[in-house]
Formats: C-alpha cells, structure tokens, sequence
C-alpha cells in the first residue's frame, strides 16, 4: 500500500519531521561533518568543503531549488509589423 502525502491527508508540512540537516551558515565558523575542517568553497546554493568535497546548502537559499521559472511576456511580438508601411 503507497503511504499517503501529508496534504492528502490534510495535514501541514513539518520539516522537523524529516530529522537534522546540516547547513552552511555565512559569516560563522563552519567546521566540515566529514573531516572537521573549515575551508570552504562558496557557491550560490551550495557550499563545499576544500578538503573533502563535502556539499552543504546554504542556509540563506532555503526554499530556491532547481525548479523551473516561467516569465511571461506581456508584449506579443509579431513576425512583420501590421501597420500598412505604403503610407509612409
């Protein structure tokens, strides 16, 4: 039996629930989970570690992920103008 999501069942989202994880936090002292250094290489979502290439998010880009962004335009172009250009 498939286990129903928490908005079928009308319940909110927790993310407490999905336990302990680990972010990057600019401007502190970060100290890798993996080896226990602090050098890091910043990116703009992730953060990894100099020495053993472990990755972290950044804790500021919580919610940015690599979904898709759709821009609608409210110009319509056109492949020729509609203008009649005879009476120029």
């Amino acid at each position: 039996m498939r286990p129903m999501s928490s908005l079928a069942t009308g319940k909110s989202f927790d993310p407490a629930l999905r336990g302990y994880i680990i972010h990057y936090h600019p401007g502190e002292a970060n100290h890798c989970p993996s080896c226990g250094r602090s050098q890091w290489m910043v990116g703009r979502l992730m953060a990894e570690c100099a020495y053993c290439e472990t990755a972290l998010p950044l804790e500021n880009n919580r919610g940015v992920g690599a979904c898709a962004r759709f821009v609608r335009a409210h110009d319509v172009m056109t492949p020729h103008d509609t203008r009649d250009s005879s009476n120029s």
